[in-house]
């Protein structure tokens, strides 16, 4: 147990006594500049109550960030993680260097990279119910919410992205990426370039999802596959039931892949997504698409998070039914703040990121 009134004060000293297969709670409150390396070989750590918040404060550990995650199985739960700094512009919330790391209900505000992984190719990262938001301003390197590198397998799910700045909401090296049900959306005033930056191909299923771009983004593109050429034996790209948005005002790119950078059999798929704003989604991608629906600009209201469609919109009647027991068939959908609602197969499928009418 950490906290101010504990035997265990710092979360740094905990870190240092922890042994493998313990579990460390941390008491709600501010821990200022309290940084550490975690080397245990399988841990859970969890928040309390509303959760301690970590505050950089100038502070952090080896010139990577607020917490290093060497190399084990670990679970973290409802931290929040805030103003990492370092000297080569990459400060994170956390580094995640080796091993399999769960993160849950956790925040990441205001890091030069809100959690960065590095290039290990049996690494497993997953997130559920977190927030990423408010990249700092910085020029060089990009400041990304989050970066993942060339690992096995990342999972993001019912998390939110939000005002990212020059960098990507979402970059992904990963060989194998299963995206589903978060809210990836710039928001008034964002500057992101991408929303979703899977630079190195591999195999992608983006499901159930609400991606969209702020009229002050800087980059046209929503969803880029490719753009730094393929790394991966196998490269896919699944796209189904998301609702893209782009409020830029001279037009956007909703998808784009960089077919020459990636094996001529790459297989993109495209199946009941809703885009909504001037922009292109097919044109600028090769592959298969079915029951995708454009709607004109400003259509569903961004500045109050309301997407849903009514209960007798015509656009009930245009989504294809997605195959059974499929990947691209959505089972839930995001729930505000974070997190997802399990959904059943509605009588009629309807095109974009959520089924529900209210």
């Amino acid at each position: 147990m950490v906290g101010a009134d504990q035997d265990i004060t710092r979360i740094a000293d905990a870190a240092r006594i922890a042994k493998d297969g313990d579990t460390v709670l941390i008491l709600p409150g501010e821990y200022r500049g309290d940084v550490a390396v975690w080397h245990q070989k399988e841990l859970t750590i969890r928040g309390l109550g509303d959760g301690p918040v970590l505050i950089a404060d100038g502070k952090n550990a080896e010139g990577k960030a607020i917490w290093v995650i060497r190399n084990g199985d670990f679970s973290i739960d409802n931290i929040e993680f805030r103003g990492a700094r370092v000297e080569d512009g990459n400060g994170a919330g956390i580094r995640f260097e080796r091993g399999r790391l769960a993160i849950s209900r956790s925040r990441f505000i205001d890091n030069q990279m809100g959690l960065l992984t590095a290039n290990s190719p049996e690494a497993e990262l997953s997130i559920t119910d977190s927030l990423f938001a408010q990249a700092p301003d910085q020029a060089a390197p990009l400041p990304h919410l989050l970066y993942v590198g060339r690992i096995a397998r990342l999972e993001i799910t019912g998390s939110r992205f939000h005002n990212g700045h020059h960098g990507h909401l979402v970059k992904t090296r990963a060989r194998e990426n299963h995206i589903r049900y978060n809210l990836i959306l710039d928001g008034p005033g964002g500057k992101a370039s991408y929303e979703l930056d899977l630079p190195n191909g591999g195999i992608a299923y983006v499901v159930g999802n609400i991606i969209g771009q702020s009229d002050t983004t800087e980059n046209p593109v929503l969803i880029a596959y490719g753009a730094e050429g393929d790394a991966w034996p196998e490269n896919a790209l699944y796209l189904s039931h998301n609702t893209l948005i782009s409020d830029r005002l001279t037009g956007g790119l909703f998808l784009r892949v960089w077919k020459d950078a990636l094996p001529a059999d790459v297989e993109v798929t495209g199946i009941n997504n809703l885009t909504v704003g001037l922009g292109l989604f097919t044109l600028a991608a090769p592959g298969r698409f079915s029951g995708n629906i454009p709607l004109p600009p400003w259509t569903l209201d961004t500045a109050t998070l309301d997407f849903a469609i009514g209960e007798n919109s015509l656009l009930r009647r245009l989504g294809k039914p997605p195959p059974e027991d499929s990947p691209l068939r959505p089972t839930a959908e995001f729930s505000l703040p974070n997190g997802t609602r399990e959904i059943n197969a509605p009588e009629r499928w309807a095109p974009g990121a959520l089924q529900r009418s209210y």
